[in-house]
C-alpha cells in the first residue's frame, strides 16, 4: 500500500477502526503461521489467541469462528497470489502478449513454491467441514484466471493468436452454448475453440504447479524443475495459440 493510500485510509477510519484492523491483521498473520506449521484442518482460534497473548474470548470479538479465520486466510492468499501475478504481468509491455503469458505462469509457480501451505489451502484438498461463504472468495479467487483470459483475448484481438486447425475449430453444440455464455459474460472476442483451449491451458498450468508443490513427481524425478516448467509453459503457449517466433 502506498503512503498516500495509507494516509487516505487513516483519514477514513476512527482510532477504534484502525486498532481493529491491526488486530485482525495480526490474527491473519498468526493464522498463516499456524497454517504452515499445523495445516488447515488443525487451525484453532484458541491457539491463535494464545500466540496473540489474549484470552480466546477476545479473539472471537474480531473473528467469529475457525471458519471465518479460514475465509480470511483464503481471501488473503488469493489476493497475495493475484498481486504477485499482476506485478509480474505488469512488468511486461502491454503488447508483449506471449511475455505476459509467460510472466503469469512463472509468477504462479514462484508464489506456490514459496507459499506451499497457502497454495495448498487454495488448491489442495478441501478442509473438512468448511464451506466458503457465498460472495467472499469469488472475486479474489478469480483474479489469476481473469488475468489469463485478458491476456489471451487481447492477444487474439491483436492478431497474435493463430487460428486453430480446421478439424479443431468446431465444438459440440452443448459446449458451444457454455462457451457463448463465457464469451458474453466476459466480453470476449476469442472464438470457441480457443476459449476451450484456454481452459485446458488454465487447468494444465495449475496442474503442473500442483504436481510440483504437492510432491507428486517424487524426490528423485525431474530435478531440473524450473526447466521442466519452462517447457510446460512453451507447450501451453502453443496450445493457447501464440504464434511461434
Amino acid at each position: 500500500m502506498t503512503d498516500a493510500a495509507t494516509n487516505a485510509d487513516a483519514g477514513l477510519r476512527t482510532p477504534r477502526e484502525r486498532a481493529r484492523a491491526r488486530t485482525v491483521a495480526d490474527i491473519v498473520r498468526l493464522g498463516r503461521e499456524h497454517l504452515a506449521t499445523h495445516g488447515a484442518a488443525a487451525l484453532s482460534l484458541r491457539a491463535v489467541a494464545r500466540d496473540l497473548g489474549v484470552v480466546s474470548s477476545a479473539v472471537y470479538r474480531y473473528v467469529a469462528s475457525r471458519d471465518e479465520l479460514l475465509t480470511l486466510l483464503l481471501v488473503d492468499a488469493y489476493n497475495d497470489l493475484g498481486d504477485a501475478v499482476d506485478a509480474a504481468v505488469g512488468a511486461k509491455s502491454e503488447g508483449d502478449f506471449s511475455g505476459r503469458f509467460h510472466a503469469l505462469g512463472l509468477a504462479v509457480r514462484e508464489w506456490a513454491v514459496r507459499e506451499p501451505a497457502r497454495y495448498g489451502l487454495l488448491f489442495g484438498s478441501p478442509v473438512p467441514g468448511y464451506r466458503a461463504p457465498a460472495g467472499r472468495t469469488e472475486a479474489p479467487g478469480t483474479r489469476v484466471v481473469y488475468s489469463l483470459v485478458g491476456i489471451l483475448d487481447d492477444a487474439y484481438r491483436a492478431g497474435e493468436l493463430a487460428p486453430p486447425p480446421a478439424d479443431a475449430a468446431v465444438v459440440p453444440p452443448a459446449l458451444a452454448a457454455d462457451l457463448d455464455a463465457v464469451r458474453a459474460g466476459l466480453g470476449l472476442a476469442v472464438p470457441d475453440s480457443l476459449i476451450a483451449n484456454g481452459v485446458l491451458v488454465w487447468t494444465s498450468l495449475f496442474g503442473a504447479v500442483s504436481f510440483e508443490v504437492f510432491g507428486q513427481y517424487g524426490p528423485d524425478t525431474f530435478k531440473a524443475r524450473e526447466d521442466l516448467f519452462e517447457h510446460h509453459l512453451h507447450v501451453l503457449a502453443g496450445l493457447a495459440g501464440f504464434r511461434r517466433g
